[in-house]
């Protein structure tokens, strides 16, 4: 089940400079970076009441965020749900048409699963379901 906003990320061209913005100019705790190998993506995450920011940039300049930050600049990238059972979330939404990004969940930030619904079942936004480590 569906349980809360997880966190909203955000694609910048320059990491460095995105997590000074957010530490000196928002003054938003800054809880480390993460490069998450099978996204292809360097990760920071910023906690706030209830969710969290997440800066992603591309790891070694390649993956879907480099063409993301090449076709559309930096920018709201995806909005992600946690799940208490991503199986059961992806099959339920699959009996109602949603199509994924891949079959399974794959390995994500902080030891978590994820698996990205297809922006065209969304409306042109990119969601993202994310089980927590502890959920698993």
């Amino acid at each position: 089940m569906i349980t809360a906003l997880d966190h909203i990320a955000i694609a910048v061209p320059d990491f460095d400079k995105a997590i000074k913005r957010f530490m000196e100019d928002f003054g938003l705790t800054f809880e480390g970076t993460e490069d998450v190998e099978a996204a292809k993506t360097t990760t920071a995450f910023f906690p706030i009441e209830g969710t969290s920011i997440e800066l992603v940039h591309p790891l070694r300049g390649e993956g879907p965020i480099a063409g993301f930050l090449d076709k559309r600049g930096g920018g709201i990238h995806h909005i992600c749900f946690r799940s208490n059972d991503i199986e059961a979330d992806m099959a339920r939404l699959q009996e109602k048409g949603y199509r994924f990004l891949s079959e399974s969940p794959q390995p994500g930030a902080h030891n978590s699963r994820v698996v990205f619904i297809h922006p065209k079942s969304c409306d042109g936004v990119l969601i993202e379901l994310n089980q927590p480590a502890e959920d698993h």
